[in-house]
């Protein structure tokens, strides 16, 4: 049996960053046993005490660090190494080495990352208008979009607008039902980005029956139907075909995945 581990993150900022980084990190191992916890604005050397006394205390202590205080870092650091805990720096290098390349000294400043700079407000402002632009809330201001998802319902347009708003892109999402047309700006205009999302009938079936299951409504039954969702699929394909717009199947891909594919897909079509 694998051994259970303790992971301590500990942050001088949001730890948002660090976590991305775990989740990367732990993906690498399938039999990796783990309970996280997380230390957010940790800048002080008290701080970090309580942290490590609560470390030694436990069984497999291991901990992740994004501290960009030099003097900071160095201390839990060595207040690890005395105590005999694990423990990673995950920028510590990789400044240092930009310090040399970029041959100037880094600001060590924690939350730098988060400055109130033109790109902040670029994501600000792409949030608000996805938000607004939700499963085809409207669709009145579409030459404003960077991209356009559509897509049957159930195929992550939701999540995956959101998370290219986050990367500072105003997305709108629209669902494709039978009896609606897709609006006429859409199919004329040429110049935003417009991406088919699909699925496979099946899966698309299991999830949507876990929904009407969790909404107690069991009128739905064309809604959960494989013949229906077949050939809502099948339509929807179509139609992205017709167009010539970009297809992407959904089925085995993450939302960060897919939207990897989407920002290629951007680049390409600003490139042409």
């Amino acid at each position: 049996m694998n051994e259970k581990y303790n992971v301590y993150l500990v942050s001088d900022s949001t730890g948002e960053t660090l976590d991305r980084i775990f989740l990367s990190l732990k993906s690498q191992f399938s039999n990796f046993d783990y309970e996280k916890k997380e230390f957010a604005f940790v800048r002080t050397e008290q701080q970090i005490d309580k942290i490590i006394k609560e470390c030694i205390n436990r069984e497999n202590p291991l901990i992740l660090y994004t501290i960009v205080e030099t003097k900071l870092a160095k201390y839990i650091s060595n207040q690890s190494n005395s105590n005999k805990v694990p423990c990673f720096g995950i920028l510590g290098n990789l400044i240092l080495s930009f310090s040399k390349l970029l041959n100037q000294k880094a600001i060590h400043k924690p939350s730098a990352q988060h400055v109130l700079d033109d790109d902040y407000y670029k994501r600000i402002e792409a949030i608000q208008f996805t938000m607004s632009h939700d499963d085809g809330k409207r669709v009145d201001d579409i030459n404003n979009a960077d991209v356009i998802l559509l897509g049957v319902s159930r195929t992550s347009k939701t999540p995956t607008s959101i998370y290219l708003a986050n990367r500072g892109y105003k997305t709108i999402n629209i669902p494709l039902v039978l009896k609606n047309k897709v609006p006429k700006d859409i199919l004329e205009n040429k110049k935003v980005c417009v991406v088919g999302l699909v699925a496979d009938p099946e899966r698309l079936a299991d999830i949507r029956r876990n929904r009407v299951a969790i909404m107690k409504d069991h009128k739905l039954k064309e809604y959960t139907d494989i013949n229906f969702i077949r050939k809502e699929v099948d339509d929807s394909k179509s139609l992205f075909k017709k167009n010539n717009w970009p297809i992407i199947d959904v089925t085995r891909k993450s939302v960060e995945e897919t939207a990897a594919s989407i920002l290629k897909i951007i680049e390409i079509k600003k490139n042409k």
